[in-house]
């Protein structure tokens, strides 16, 4: 697991954390699948400690895009670290560790603003245009007591890396 986040020697996001909100009206709530909607926007994300309810949102690294696809899209390794289509990436792009905040609904791309870089959240993140060097890192996920929860740590780097 590629180490992100410590808080009292938990590291963040970790197996059975939850997922919350990191910004808007529903900031710090938990994200259940039916808050993902196939048609809409992706949602930013930070994991919760499921026992003590810390919000690793000191970091950066920490945020998460959710999105949610039609499980039949799915790469195989995507579909493995998904949980009813909805596959999470780290939300900071690989080429100069901007936030990959844009949706590409006609294509189904995430693209960072900075540089143009963009992924496809259907195959693992893969780079599919731009600068960025590397896919984004995968975030397994698993739907527990009708909430989304971690299922493991990131796939891999997170944020800005050398080509």
């Amino acid at each position: 697991m590629t180490r992100v986040q410590s808080v009292e020697g938990h590291e963040h996001p970790a197996d059975g954390d939850l997922l919350v909100f990191s910004f808007g009206g529903r900031e710090g709530q938990v994200i259940g699948p039916d808050d993902v909607d196939p048609e809409g926007s992706p949602i930013f994300a930070f994991p919760m400690d499921a026992d003590s309810r810390h919000i690793a949102s000191e970091s950066r690294l920490n945020e998460v895009i959710l999105v949610r696809l039609e499980p039949a899209d799915l790469s195989e390794e995507s579909a493995s670290r998904s949980a009813l289509g909805i596959v999470a990436y780290s939300a900071v792009c690989t080429h100069t560790g901007c936030e990959v905040s844009d949706w590409e609904e006609d294509t189904k791309r995430l693209k960072c603003p900075c540089h143009d870089s963009e992924f496809d959240p259907r195959d693992n993140g893969r780079v599919v245009g731009g600068p960025a060097p590397l896919r984004l890192a995968a975030l397994p996920l698993r739907v527990a007591d009708g909430v989304l929860s971690v299922a493991g740590g990131f796939s891999g780097p997170l944020g800005a890396q050398d080509p």
